[in-house]
């Protein structure tokens, strides 16, 4: 107890009074310590004054508050699997100290507590039916789920956890293809563009060359022109001239002549006649026939324009067909019935360059016929000389179908690099004897699948009509029979280096081949 002291005017009496009770003593009593007030301060001296909680750290409504709050609750810090509720700090320390917690299963906080409790029993679901694959508490394993195959949820949990682990190992590895597929995706994507504009640039370069050849063609054609328009207009001129000098002079004796004539001293003109009729030799005479002058030059270079036009046209689709085909992706499946093959139809026609002297062509170059006579091709650094062959006109790359309709003793039905030796031994010419040539011979008993003089025999339906399934990009050549069903004959993967052209190969006299037309 603290006492105050007050001193009157004139009055040395002293005063005491209490702060707390207001009682007043004359004289000062004797103090003595409070005891309770010195325990309070020293609690306080030891635990230090706590402030009040943040509002940061009250449960808001997204948050799991703690179960034992009361008031406004604080964020739960830990729920326990064992009490099925959640604590804040404060009200967890318990669980910490006392030993009667120490098997308790503290987790993050969670709403999903109840989850837990059997809804028939009340009790915690600690087992798990693998029969009815669910969670249960043991009095379900002794009444409906009795008999059935029971585990602790905890042998559960291992097993499945074996099983997580798997499943994650393999989802990191597919995140390992996948980011590996990606990566090489942007590859693609940057040897795309590199590829892109390296065409891009070379194809300017080749158009401009072709552009500077015309040019340089057209200036050479104008130089000719000139030079030969000034060869004839001062080979002309000069007879010109020649022929004015010899009207001058004809006109000059003319007039001599009629001079003459007119005299009428007849010894002066018999003395004078004798030289004035005395003609000096004429210039040959002038047959003006009709000229076409230059028109023929004119006709010429139109029947190079011609010729050029239909080269480009020809060739033009062949380059369209190329960048349209460009394709990085996975190959497309390959058609299951005909109509999807018929998809990738190519028309076909057979080049003249390429046929021996001893095939016969015709429908359009679309149709070959083995001759005992010799045509009367014009030689071809292209022609084969060796075997009776024909490469196509049409290069081959990107996915196309093309059926073959045969008639004869057998046919070989190819595709081809356009660089195999056009002469030479068999294995350098014969289609399917070298690794530029894979062919399928058909007769009239077989058929057999020739690579690199390697034979395969083939099974299958005999036909007269051969299908041929070409994928470029994807390795990927097929043969089929072609009847009222198609059957697919032979099939090869491989990697195909240039494009490739169709070729036919023919066995005797009368042996036809014949590129059908798409349907």
């Amino acid at each position: 107890m603290v006492f105050l002291t007050r001193t009157g005017l004139g009055v040395k009496k002293q005063i005491h009074s209490c702060p707390q009770c207001r009682q007043t003593f004359t004289p000062r009593p004797v103090l003595v310590k409070n005891i309770m007030f010195a325990a309070l301060v020293e609690e306080l001296k030891k635990t230090g004054l706590q402030a009040a909680p943040a509002d940061h750290c009250y449960a808001g409504p997204e948050d799991v508050s703690c179960d034992v709050c009361t008031g406004r609750k604080l964020k739960a810090f830990k729920s326990c699997l064992v009490c099925l509720i959640s604590f804040c700090e404060k009200h967890l320390q318990p669980h910490f100290e006392s030993p009667a917690y120490e098997k308790h299963k503290l987790v993050d906080p969670s709403k999903k507590l109840q989850e837990n409790i059997c809804s028939r029993h009340d009790e915690v679901m600690k087992m798990f039916c693998r029969t009815d694959q669910q969670c249960i508490c043991y009095l379900c394993s002794m009444e409906e789920h009795k008999g059935h195959d029971t585990v602790s949820a905890a042998a559960e949990r291992t097993e499945r956890q074996r099983e997580l682990e798997v499943s994650r190992q393999n989802i990191q590895q597919r995140i390992q293809d996948r980011e590996k597929d990606v990566k090489e995706l942007q590859q693609e994507v940057e040897a795309i563009n590199r590829s892109a504009d390296k065409a891009v640039e070379d194809s300017e370069k080749i158009f401009t060359q072709l552009i500077r050849l015309i040019q340089k063609r057209s200036s050479d054609v104008k130089q000719q022109v000139r030079s030969q328009q000034e060869t004839e207009v001062s080979r002309v001129k000069e007879l010109q001239e020649k022929l004015e000098q010899e009207i001058t002079e004809l006109k000059r004796k003319d007039a001599e002549m009629k001079k003459l004539s007119h005299t009428e001293d007849h010894t002066q003109f018999l003395h004078n006649y004798p030289s004035l009729s005395a003609l000096s030799e004429s210039t040959s005479s002038i047959n003006i026939r009709p000229l076409r002058y230059f028109e023929d030059v004119t006709a010429a270079v139109s029947e190079l324009r011609d010729k050029l036009q239909d080269v480009l046209r020809e060739k033009w689709t062949n380059v369209s067909l190329t960048v349209t085909e460009v394709d990085v992706l996975l190959p497309q499946p390959e058609p299951k019935i005909r109509a999807g093959f018929l998809r990738y139809s190519r028309e076909i026609t057979l080049d003249p360059n390429t046929a021996n002297t001893q095939l016969l062509l015709s429908e359009g170059n679309r149709k070959a016929t083995v001759m005992s006579q010799h045509q009367s091709y014009s030689s071809h650094p292209d022609r084969f000389t060796t075997y009776c062959q024909v490469l196509s006109r049409e290069s081959l790359t990107g996915r196309c179908y093309w059926e073959v309709e045969w008639r004869g003793r057998g046919v070989c039905v190819a595709v081809v690099y356009k660089n195999i030796n056009r002469a030479g031994l068999l294995n350098e010419c014969g289609f399917g004897y070298n690794d530029k040539s894979w062919a399928l011979s058909c007769d009239n008993n077989s058929y057999t699948f020739w690579y690199n003089n390697i034979t395969t025999p083939v099974s299958g339906p005999l036909s007269s009509r051969v299908g041929v399934y070409l994928d470029h990009s994807a390795g990927i050549l097929s043969f089929y029979s072609i009847s009222e069903t198609m059957t697919l004959l032979h099939r090869v993967q491989t990697t195909f280096t240039q494009p490739l052209y169709a070729g036919l190969w023919f066995s005797d006299y009368g042996d036809t081949a014949e590129f059908c037309k798409p349907k």
